[in-house]
């Protein structure tokens, strides 16, 4: 069951980076180019949140079923936090991607309640960039690549 979540959970973080990136950029390009908020623009954010969310799902899933896990009973806390490998799957990964997770979650909510179309495209611009440099930033590259 682990190596099929692991895989799936790895496949579906390039839709995750795709759609959010895209979802990113476009409200940055709309933004300054001073567009109207329109229903793709929502479609495109609301679509990041699904799947972002998703991904979160399957990355709970994943780390409660990694072997890894039992690295807390053997190492405890400090053991973990000195090696840079651990480190990244049970402490530095989880985290921040929730984090972003959150910050998504946050972008779109705060989003629905502006009234103007730049401030709806600028929220969506802030709160989805902040989160797509905060996954790309922990993922373990030399294993994922």
């Amino acid at each position: 069951m682990y190596e099929i979540v692991k895989t799936l959970h790895s496949y579906w973080a390039y839709l995750v980076l795709i759609v959010l990136a895209i979802a990113a950029i476009t409200a940055i390009v709309r933004t300054l180019g001073d567009k109207e908020y329109e229903a793709n623009d929502f479609r495109r954010s609301l679509f990041a949140l699904i799947v972002s969310h998703i991904q979160l799902l399957i990355g709970l899933v994943l780390y409660f079923v990694s072997p890894r896990l039992q690295l807390f009973i053997e190492l405890g806390m400090g053991g973990i936090m000195g090696d840079s490998v651990n480190r990244l799957y049970l402490v530095e990964h989880p985290f921040v991607n929730i984090l972003a997770v959150v910050l998504i979650t946050m972008g779109y909510s705060k989003h629905k309640k502006k009234l103007t179309s730049n401030a709806k495209l600028k929220t969506i611009a802030i709160f989805y960039t902040l989160a797509l440099v905060l996954f790309l930033s922990r993922i373990p590259w030399s294993t994922w690549i």
